[in-house]
């Protein structure tokens, strides 16, 4: 079988061509939504039954998803449904994303915190971190307790260690060599 992306690349291309004639930050927010619903074991489950219909899993997914989707994104997701790709809904958001931040330049970052960040305080680091990595980002915050103090940053296959776990492990490095 071929692989995710190369699967999910047609159908993010396509959306993103119907998509780019109007406002794509709808469209994307629906997409991450109906994605997000798609990877749910209990949705695979129910749409992996020999009973369950294509419209079925449609309506499903519409249901669950709060907002009402635009007509690209209906269709899209009628399409995958149809074509036995819903595996692939999750991989077609994350390439519709990447092709929506080239043409804006701007790149998604995850940032890691031991704790919680307040917004006053990740617009200071998102400014800093912009300057550092020398472009636009959209930055999301992901809470991990266990790098102690400190933040991670990940944009693209780019990563910035400030975490007080990563200096214990060069100390440590240091240390044993």
């Amino acid at each position: 079988m071929a692989e995710l992306a190369t699967i999910a690349r047609p159908y993010a291309e396509a959306l993103f061509q119907v998509a780019s004639q109007g406002d794509l930050k709808p469209a994307v927010e629906q997409l991450d939504a109906v994605a997000a619903t798609a990877a749910d074991p209990q949705l695979r489950s129910f749409a992996d039954r020999p009973k369950a219909n294509a419209q079925e899993v449609f309506d499903v997914i519409a249901g669950v998803v709060k907002a009402p989707l635009a007509d690209s994104v209906r269709n899209l997701l009628a399409t995958v449904i149809d074509n036995g790709r819903l595996a692939a809904l999750p991989e077609i958001a994350l390439q519709f994303r990447a092709l929506v931040n080239e043409r804006s330049g701007v790149s998604d970052a995850t940032v890691y915190s031991a704790f919680p960040i307040d917004a006053a305080q990740m617009d200071s680091v998102l400014g800093a971190l912009e300057k550092r990595f020398g472009r636009m980002l959209n930055a999301r915050v992901e809470v991990e307790p266990a790098l102690i103090g400190g933040i991670r940053v990940v944009v693209g296959d780019e990563v910035l260690d400030t975490s007080v776990k990563a200096r214990l492990e060069q100390m440590k490095a240091a240390l044993t060599a």
